[in-house]
């Protein structure tokens, strides 16, 4: 939306009885919206997204300010994040004095931003819920906002909660109540959303501010317990079925919704929640976010996985290897149209991280294997000496920026014979 005067764009919600909608300028404003990294934005914008979501004010040592001008360049809004401590990793909601100096920092952020044309709304602190005990963070959130209220009347307020049920509905309601609407972060447990509604009898508007694959915690495990990814291409289609079934699906009610990730982070495997890779390389999940953005796909599509085996098994049927053994392996994978694929292999130590809620982790090492390349899809990998823990990833590449991906956790360890 064109903006001569670079003035703030007020931003509003409307409606009553399940029938809300946002508005921008006066206008209704339907968000196309992800998580993004900072230099991602036109990527979003390529594929026709239309606003980003934050976790801060300085985004990848980005500033805010810089942010929100590479954003106004492409026509994104900016959904600001104020990154607030969290009890589970120490900030206590009980001292006053620290809760005080955040109010504070929280104004100076609110002060520098406000008035940016860029900016769509704020969200008070990520996830502040997650392991909580001490409902004052709520007291807390709800300060914030009436603060934000006091200095910004052109940008509503919300909050980003991991999960969704009454009681934590109840609390942020009660003790939150400043706040324009609720947000919720959930990944599979979106299937189930619409039946907690309707359980609930919760009818008030509220965003999807994370969302996408099944969660690292949701899914199968290993016997030895290493977490079942799917491949990019069953990634792909929860994504559609997520976004059809449940976003799409509650027009009214779901006001807006940021999937999460456009770009590539580790967590757990170095694949599990980025729409692109690490070079850059974008999945098949980002044309199935251009088809719900845009309403066309794209022309060139990513490569389809249709499978992948180790030892002639599959990941859920506990892939155990005898040390220095050889092994085949192999990834079935289509091209667009057909076209030629290259494939890539990697292994890499099972992630031994324990992190909640998106902290930073720590790529595991990875080994060198010896690895046989037998024809496109194929190869026999030498099994490492040493026991313990593995994952062996498979990425195919079209030639021209598009990529797919799938990896088989196992374990070395001597058979029993």
């Amino acid at each position: 939306m064109e903006n001569p005067n670079n003035s703030p764009l007020k931003v509003e919600l409307v409606g009553d009885s399940g029938r809300y909608q946002l508005l921008r300028d006066g206008r209704p404003y339907q968000i196309k919206g992800a998580g993004l990294h900072a230099n991602e934005i036109s990527v979003l914008a390529a594929h026709g997204g239309n606003s980003l979501r934050t976790w801060g004010t300085n985004s990848d040592g980005v500033s805010g300010k810089r942010l929100l001008d590479e954003a106004a360049k492409y026509g994104v809004t900016v959904a600001l994040c104020l990154e607030l401590g969290r009890e589970r990793q120490g900030f206590d909601y009980d001292d006053e004095e620290a809760v005080a100096r955040q109010l504070q920092y929280a104004r100076k952020e609110v002060l520098k931003y406000r008035n940016h044309p860029a900016l769509l709304l704020w969200i008070i602190g990520n996830e502040l819920n997650h392991s909580y005990t001490n409902p004052r963070v709520f007291d807390a959130i709800d300060e914030i906002s009436r603060m934000i209220h006091e200095l910004d009347g052109n940008h509503p307020t919300t909050t980003a909660l991991t999960g969704f049920s009454a009681e934590l509905v109840a609390t942020a309601e009660a003790r939150a109540s400043d706040l324009d609407f609720l947000s919720f972060q959930l990944y599979a447990a979106l299937d189930s959303l619409p039946q907690k509604i309707k359980e609930t009898g919760y009818s008030k508007p509220f965003m999807i501010t994370e969302w996408g694959a099944t969660g690292h915690w949701e899914v199968d495990k290993t016997a030895w317990g290493a977490p079942i990814e799917m491949n990019s291409s069953e990634k792909a289609q929860r994504f559609l079925q997520r976004y059809e079934t449940v976003i799409a699906a509650n027009p009214g009610q779901i006001i807006g919704s940021y999937v999460f990730l456009l770009g590539q982070k580790q967590e757990r495997t170095p694949t599990w929640y980025g729409m692109l890779l690490e070079d850059g390389s974008r999945t098949e999940a980002m044309d199935v976010m251009q088809y719900i953005w845009d309403g066309e796909w794209p022309e060139k599509r990513a490569p389809t996985l249709n499978g992948m085996q180790l030892d002639s098994k599959s990941a859920e049927q506990n892939v155990v290897l005898e040390p220095g053994g050889q092994y085949a392996a192999s990834v079935d994978a289509v091209g667009p149209g057909g076209g030629v694929l290259t494939y890539r292999w990697q292994l890499m130590r099972e992630s031994t991280a324990t992190q909640v809620g998106g902290d930073p982790e720590v790529a595991p090492e990875i080994i060198s294997a010896g690895i046989e390349v037998l024809d496109e899809g194929n190869i026999v990998l030498d099994a490492p000496d040493e026991t313990g823990a593995y994952r062996l990833f498979a990425y195919v590449y079209d030639g021209a920026g598009l990529a797919g991906h799938a990896n088989i956790p196992f374990r070395v360890e001597p058979l029993q014979r």
